[in-house]
This record gives C-alpha cells, sequence and structure tokens, in this order.
C-alpha cells in the first residue's frame, strides 16, 4: 500500500499521539510509533512501563484520551475490541485467554464462527467445512494438530499459551500482536515457543508485535525495538542501536547490556 503521489509506503499499524491516563497519573504520554507491513518488532520496558497498557489501547480494549490507532490506512479508535479484532489485529495475552470446555478444535471453530458476537454472519463467510480446515490449517502451523481433540483445559501451559496465538492468527490478522508469548515457560519450552513465532513471521508475512521480558529472545529476533519508561517512548531503533543506548542501559537493561555487547 503507497501513500499518494507514489510517497513511502504506509505503515501496516500507526500510532499517534496515544495518551491515556489512570487517575491522573500517565500510563500511555504521547506515544507515536509505525510499524511498516511485514515488521517484527519488540516493545520492551520496566514493569509499569505501560506495555499492556499500549497493547491494550491498539486493541481497543480500552478507550485512549486522545490519538490515533490507524490500522491499514483506517483510524480504528472509538471501534470495539471485537471489531478490530475483525478488522484485522489478532492478540494473544500474557495469561492464556481459551474456551476451557471445548476442544482446540471447537476452540478455533467457535473463534471464526463468532468473532465480534455475529454467528450468522461469520458462519455464512465461513461454512462448517472451510471453518474445520481454517481450524486445521492453524493447529498444524502451530503443532497442535495432534492435540485437536483434547480439551483446552487440559494442554500443558506451553501447548495453551500455543492455542492463545492460535485463536489470534485463526482470522488471518493483518497484525498479530503477542504479549510476552513466553511467559511462564521453561527454557526448551520458550525456545519452541520463539522459534515458533518467528517461524510464523517469517513464513506467513504478518506484521507482529511482541512485548518481551527476555532480552536475548528480544536482541535475538526483533528487526526494531521500541522502549517505553513511565508511559513515554524513550527510544527505538535496532537490536543494536537499543544495546547500546546510554539512557536504555540505565533506564532498564543496566550495566551488564554494555558487558554482553
Amino acid at each position: 500500500m503507497s501513500a499518494a503521489g507514489g510517497g513511502a509506503a504506509v505503515p501496516m499499524l500507526r500510532v499517534e499521539r496515544l495518551r491515556k491516563s489512570f487517575g491522573g497519573v500517565a500510563a500511555t504520554a504521547d506515544v507515536s510509533i509505525d510499524f511498516p507491513a511485514g515488521s517484527l518488532t519488540a516493545i520492551i520496558g520496566p514493569n509499569g512501563a505501560g506495555k499492556t497498557t499500549f497493547f491494550n489501547l491498539v486493541a481497543g480494549s480500552i478507550k485512549p484520551d486522545s490519538g490515533r490507532v490507524v490500522l491499514d490506512g483506517e483510524d480504528i479508535v472509538g471501534c470495539s475490541s471485537a471489531d478490530i479484532a475483525a478488522k484485522g489485529i489478532g492478540r494473544a495475552f500474557q495469561v492464556a485467554r481459551l474456551f476451557a470446555s471445548l476442544s482446540v478444535e471447537e476452540s478455533l471453530m467457535a473463534a471464526l464462527m463468532s468473532p465480534a458476537g455475529r454467528s450468522a454472519d461469520m458462519a455464512h463467510r465461513f461454512p462448517l467445512h472451510e471453518t474445520r480446515q481454517r481450524a486445521g490449517v492453524v493447529m498444524e502451523q502451530l503443532g497442535l494438530q495432534g492435540k485437536a481433540a483434547t480439551l483446552s483445559g487440559n494442554l500443558s501451559h506451553g501447548d495453551q499459551k500455543l492455542l492463545d496465538v492460535a485463536l489470534a492468527l485463526v482470522l488471518e490478522p493483518k497484525v498479530l500482536m503477542l504479549d510476552e508469548p513466553t511467559a511462564g515457560m521453561g527454557p526448551e519450552e520458550r525456545h519452541q515457543m520463539i522459534e515458533t513465532v518467528h517461524r510464523l513471521w517469517r513464513e506467513g508475512g504478518l506484521t507482529l508485535v511482541f512485548i518481551e521480558h527476555d532480552m536475548d529472545i528480544v536482541f535475538r529476533i526483533a528487526e526494531t525495538i521500541n522502549v517505553l519508561s513511565y508511559g513515554r517512548l524513550l527510544a527505538r531503533g535496532t537490536p543494536d542501536e537499543i544495546r547500546n543506548n546510554p539512557e536504555v542501559i540505565e533506564a532498564y537493561l543496566g550495566p551488564q547490556a554494555e558487558e554482553h555487547a
């Protein structure tokens, strides 16, 4: 998608001067970030920096006090979270949000057939055969095809996190947002999850944005890193630029970042 007059490409997702305060404290303060189509971007920062609030604002879970969120050229501020999901923003959560009493396959089919509470409309868009087929494709992408009949609530922690990603992915989003995809995982599960996430981005052409505290993961796979601190955008750059940024080292990474640079 190109800007009029042959200029620079319009970002798939653009956040402009986004502001949100709670009780007089700015959780997000004039944050502006562009996410180019097909990019892989990390959001990092200390606890309380405003990372999850930023995700909540973009996904429509909460409304900003001011600013714009523009998805593929359309301002989506004011849309419900369900409508934003239907427009093309998929989100997985730090704590997986699952249909515990449904099987993996049933969960994905339910997500396909009733986003935004419009089951009749979505059933028309995704007839039963196509719905099951799409669920099968996503299960294969996430390595869950062998657990199609397993109740979501009976999955291991790692597989529950994978299913949460699958639920975000099944509607073929333009932008996939992952909030700490490796949270609570052991070393092997973390490695498998991040390899899966990187493969999904590499093969699927997704615009992918993720929050992550493990800096080894961030520096290994992110193309661009945005650092939030006290609700403000402290820095933006490549992994090398962020690793060696004095303000970021002082506010978040600590002197060990310089030692491992």
